[in-house]
């Protein structure tokens, strides 16, 4: 059923195309103020260029650390059953274009396989580059504000439509949103066959609220309501930091039967936290058909060995020195045997009855930081069914090309427990680790949202143009 599904996938993005093509031309949309987040079904209505819009909660969109791109764009060369004579592009520009269709990869053999959804840490326009990537087997997509920063900044793509803005009288900030949420709803229609097709439990694309809001649980849930909102889209997921302010909005915005991605963990303590947030939500919704409410849980791979990696080598006996680049995989196999333990039981199983989905475990920062490490290191040996990996360019080129497709994620639990154990012997401290990644994952996501402010700001001076 899956690969008939797939067949008539390709038709479909035909026509998602011309829509999302018709919807380049439009007029921006009129993001809904403050004090219509309350009425969550309202739709979104069009906004005449001279309008003025009170400002949305301080959020913006941030998604993950900033990918770094060793090229503009990335080709990516794709290994599957089928000798393939042309390599798929992956072209996010100003003059747009899309590469050659690809029926398929090693990333359907993950999905139909082993049940893992492939996504893709990338979005810029035209968003029907990502129509290959579909077809390829990438079955949704994540992004953070240097992909924006990236796409807006060195871009004429968005010229139009912000001058419109900006002209109109939108400040920086407010125009910057107006871009941002077409970006995505654009991109929710192209993934929204996936989502049909799987009834809800695939096919999602991520925005999130302000880092300046990761210290703020009410303004997390306000800025949450808002997206939604204006976002507007079945498949949106609204993504939350899993700090410690931020966990019990999770549960408030679950409860308001909005699904999320809870993003920025790093540590075991903290994913379980973040999973006991995810059921209190879903206890406390009240709805009697939970279904529509649902949830990743993004865990951080590669930053954790970079900064293991130099503790190790502070460290510097021969078994510290031995131990580098094994942290990040250790703890993310213990992450998945704790995701199988939560989502089993009396409790779970009373919250199946109404509908209830696992928050599916999402591998996050899946490139590799380290150039002597492999490739493939932070996809290939996290495979496990009910997972997402979300891949940036290079990862995606690398498993594509050379990445083989079979369970791994629990293949020697008993070795992630031996790493992980050792580590804490030679005194790394795993609460500081996850405690001092979140904190730089959250300066980083504020210095990134500035940066892209500031940017848009000499956009709008070299376009001779005044913002409020």
């Amino acid at each position: 059923m899956l690969i008939r599904a797939a067949k008539n996938r390709g038709a479909k993005l035909i026509k998602l195309t011309e829509i999302s093509l018709r919807s380049t031309h439009t007029k921006p949309h009129q993001l809904p103020s403050m004090a219509s987040i309350s009425n969550l079904s309202s739709p979104i209505t069009p906004l005449k260029s001279s309008s003025s819009l009170p400002p949305p909660p301080t959020a913006a969109v941030h998604l993950g650390f900033p990918s770094k791109f060793a090229l503009p764009s990335s080709r990516l060369f794709l290994r599957s059953t089928v000798p393939l004579a042309a390599s798929l592009l992956v072209k996010c520009s100003q003059n747009g274009g899309s590469g050659s269709h690809v029926k398929r990869t090693t990333l359907h053999d993950l999905y139909e396989k082993q049940g893992q959804s492939p996504w893709y840490d990338n979005l810029c326009r035209p968003v029907t580059d990502l129509i290959p990537l579909i077809e390829s087997g990438v079955r949704g997509v994540t992004s953070n504000p240097a992909i924006f920063q990236k796409a807006i900044s060195t871009s004429n793509a968005y010229n139009d439509q912000f001058r419109e803005l900006v002209q109109g009288g939108k400040d920086i900030e407010s125009a910057y949103w107006e871009l941002v949420v077409k970006d995505i709803q654009d991109a929710c229609r192209l993934f929204e066959p996936i989502y049909d097709e799987t009834d809800g439990a695939d096919g999602y694309v991520s925005v999130e609220v302000s880092p300046r809001l990761a210290d703020d649980t009410q303004g997390t849930v306000d800025a949450a309501k808002w997206l939604h909102k204006v976002v507007d889209r079945p498949n949106v997921y609204i993504k939350i930091p899993a700090t410690a302010e931020c966990v019990p909005s999770v549960k408030d915005v679950i409860s308001l039967g909005i699904s999320v991605n809870v993003t920025l963990i790093f540590s075991l303590s903290r994913y379980e936290a973040v999973i006991d947030a995810y059921l209190d939500g879903l206890e406390a919704s009240g709805l009697d058909d939970l279904s529509r409410v649902t949830s990743v849980a993004s865990f951080f791979v590669s930053r954790v060995d970079t900064l293991v990696d130099k503790m190790l080598e502070k460290i510097g006996t021969p078994e510290a020195l031995d131990l580098r680049g094994k942290a990040a995989n250790a703890q993310a196999a213990l992450a998945f045997q704790l995701y199988q333990k939560k989502f089993s039981g009396p409790r779970w199983e009373a919250l199946v009855k109404k509908g209830a989905k696992k928050q599916r475990l999402l591998w996050a920062s899946t490139s590799v930081k380290n150039p002597a490490y492999p490739d493939t290191l932070y996809v290939a040996p996290l495979v496990g069914p009910d997972t997402v990996s979300t891949m940036p360019d290079q990862a995606l080129q690398a498993f594509i090309d050379h990445g083989t497709v079979g369970r791994t994620i629990d293949a020697n639990v008993s070795e992630a427990e031996g790493i992980y154990s050792a580590l804490e012997k030679l005194g790394i401290d795993w609460s500081h680790v996850g405690s001092q990644l979140e904190l730089e994952g959250v300066d980083s996501f504020k210095k990134s949202f500035d940066s892209l402010l500031d940017s848009l700001q000499e956009k709008a001076n070299s376009m001779k143009l005044v913002s409020l």
